[in-house]
């Protein structure tokens, strides 16, 4: 019997073919010649990892930036590296995500042990991805999932953004619709967030600071139609076979995503590369956000934040809410040695007579109304 921890891996590869306007990513055009001197200091920084005895990889995750940029050798290079240094499950979900602007070689991707690919599709307006700045058509996306179909990948997935600059309902439905006519077996659909730094924000905070106090907009969908999209995406997607299983995920039958997944279940997970992010028992910490200090091997965390019981209570809480499964009470007892309305007492029980929450068979969730006020509901766990 096994009894490493379960492990999500996360190696980021920020390197993209041009900055989109809503992004506020780590990411940056770069060279052939710099992305391959990246690809061995991220080979390097993966075999240095002290910890790896103690974990068992469930889950690989190629994040960006656009990791469809790299060669698939060097997609197969970093999975070695990985596969050298951890354990790695049997059938461990192994993900990239692909911009379908990039001429990616599938077959080829799929040799690599890649069976997972997560597209950002975005939109299927070619006038509104011009508006995003994606280096993509719509027909570049039908393309890339078909000959990604025909290379024998039967795990994609589409991640999508609503509440755009100017979109209406019915828009949001055509881009459900043609969407759903490629058969994903996963949808990402994220409610557009203006991101200080980027473009959009020098021209839509103002408009989106008037949506939030509540104010008549006209650049920005307002809130009642935010929401109606938002209904709109689960109705359209339960009646094509989707299950709800995140705020923002929608999956077929056993296709809900291992690694995200573990962010919401506080899985531990080991970031790897420019500006990644890892949470290795009690610590949480980040590596720096400069490129020269890391090609230099210089590793040392740049950020680290020590949880604390109650810190990581609350955390269960607000990230275990934005399933659909919501928490489990047991889980949280023997997890934490104390009961949910112990850790929180009034809490839970004031949410419920709002409305905003519901227990049922031992768990804790979210109503629809919670949904709605879903950052409210989570402040109270704070």
């Amino acid at each position: 019997m096994n009894h490493k921890k379960e492990l999500g891996i996360y190696l980021h590869i920020p390197f993209c073919v041009q900055k989109c306007n809503y992004c506020d990513f780590l990411s940056f055009p770069a060279s052939e010649t710099v992305r391959e001197a990246y690809v061995e200091a991220l080979r390097d920084e993966i075999a240095a990892f002290e910890e790896a005895g103690d974990y068992q990889a469930v889950s690989v995750f190629f994040g960006g930036g656009t990791p469809s940029v790299l060669r698939p050798e060097q997609i197969s290079a970093l999975l070695d590296s990985v596969r050298n240094r951890f354990e790695v499950r049997k059938h461990a979900e192994i993900t990239m995500e692909c911009n379908p602007g990039t001429d990616t070689d599938f077959p080829a991707l799929k040799q690599t042990g890649i069976n997972r690919i997560s597209f950002g599709v975005q939109s299927a307006d070619d006038s509104v991805l011009r508006m995003l700045g994606r280096i993509h058509t719509w027909a570049d996306a039908e393309d890339s999932f078909q000959r990604a179909r025909a290379a024998g990948f039967d795990n994609l997935s589409a991640d999508l953004i609503f509440s755009l600059p100017g979109q209406t309902v019915q828009a949001w439905r055509r881009t459900l619709e043609a969407v759903l006519a490629l058969h994903p077996e996963h949808i990402s659909a994220y409610s557009l967030i203006i991101e200080e730094g980027t473009p959009f924000y020098s021209r839509y905070h103002a408009e989106d600071q008037r949506r939030a106090d509540g104010e008549k907009t006209s650049l920005l969908p307002d809130e009642e139609e935010e929401r109606e999209m938002y209904r709109l995406t689960g109705n359209l997607l339960a009646g094509s076979g989707y299950r709800q299983y995140e705020i923002s995920n929608y999956a077929r039958p056993g296709f809900e995503s291992v690694h995200n997944n573990g962010y919401w279940i506080r899985r531990e997970y080991a970031g790897f590369g420019l500006g990644a992010s890892s949470q290795i028992r009690d610590q949480r910490y980040k590596n720096t956000a400069d490129l020269k200090t890391y090609m230099k091997r210089q590793w040392e965390p740049c950020e680290t934040q020590v949880i604390t019981e109650k810190e990581a209570m609350s955390e269960t809480m607000f990230l275990g809410m934005r399933r659909m499964d919501g928490v489990d009470r047991a889980m949280f007892r023997r997890t934490f040695g104390q009961e949910i309305d112990e850790a929180f007492p009034g809490v839970t029980d004031r949410l419920i007579r709002l409305g905003l929450i519901e227990s049922e068979n031992n768990h804790i969730r979210l109503t629809p109304k919670g949904i709605d006020l879903s950052n409210y509901v989570f402040s109270e766990y704070l």
